[in-house]
């Protein structure tokens, strides 16, 4: 009798502490979407939570120092990376997206300090969410920046 107890109770404390693993793992899994996967989501994306990359657009880029207020274009990238590095690299990818005119473009507005990184041809990963006006309004901005590698890859920089 006293044996069963002990393995109910182990068994009880085994699938809780499976539970929290899967329940914490599938919560922090957060894949970002293209600028075109969220399009196409069209008004059902609205107000919703999501990660966002895409390709900056230097020439779009306006910062207002006084309200902290940054506005920029991004460009789609493909999202998968086995088709980027099939492509030539995310330099190349990144290039291309930034100098094609027909590719699928969002505004994103962000509302703190300018980054350092945040330059043309950078591929931005924003989370935040689509506004009823179809702009993108981010609360967390990260940037990687390719140049900035270079050394570390010069046989995809020199492409």
């Amino acid at each position: 009798m006293q044996r069963n107890k002990f393995f109910i109770g182990g068994a009880l404390i085994l699938a809780a502490v499976v539970y929290l693993i899967v329940s914490s793992t599938r919560a922090s899994a957060e894949y970002f979407m293209t600028v075109d996967e969220l399009n196409a989501k069209g008004s059902s994306a609205i107000n919703q939570s999501v990660r966002l990359s895409g390709a900056v657009l230097g020439d779009t880029i306006q910062y207002d120092a006084a309200t902290l207020t940054l506005t920029f274009d991004v460009a789609h990238v493909p999202g998968d990376n086995a088709e980027i590095e099939a492509l030539g690299g995310l330099a190349v990818v990144l290039n291309q997206a930034v100098n094609d005119p027909t590719r699928s473009r969002m505004t994103v507005v962000y509302e703190g300090v300018m980054p350092d990184l945040l330059r043309n041809e950078a591929q931005a990963i924003m989370t935040g969410k689509l506004g009823d006006d179809g702009v993108f309004h981010a609360e967390e901005l990260l940037l990687k920046c390719p140049t900035k590698y270079e050394e570390a890859v010069p046989e995809q920089a020199a492409n």
